[in-house]
């Protein structure tokens, strides 16, 4: 196995990501930046990464709003 020192994702979790997200945007904003059903009726980190799992594109959206936190992070420094 190689390691991808250029991918900002290598090492975590869809769980620790969402739970990122969550943590720091919330479920409503989060609802705002990806129209999700689970993100907004009853949302939990579990229903979300069952949907997520088998929801690529909204995956790969959670993904880029993940990378933007970092960068916005990174930049705050």
């Amino acid at each position: 196995m190689s390691d991808q020192p250029n991918n900002p994702l290598h090492g975590l979790t869809l769980e620790k990501i969402l739970c990122d997200l969550v943590n720091h945007y919330g479920w409503k904003e989060l609802y705002k930046m990806i129209e999700i059903r689970c993100f907004y009726n009853d949302p939990s980190i579990k229903s979300s990464l069952k949907f997520l799992r088998k929801t690529n594109w909204a995956r790969v959206k959670i993904e880029e709003i993940y990378i933007d936190l970092l960068g916005q992070e990174k930049n705050a420094m």
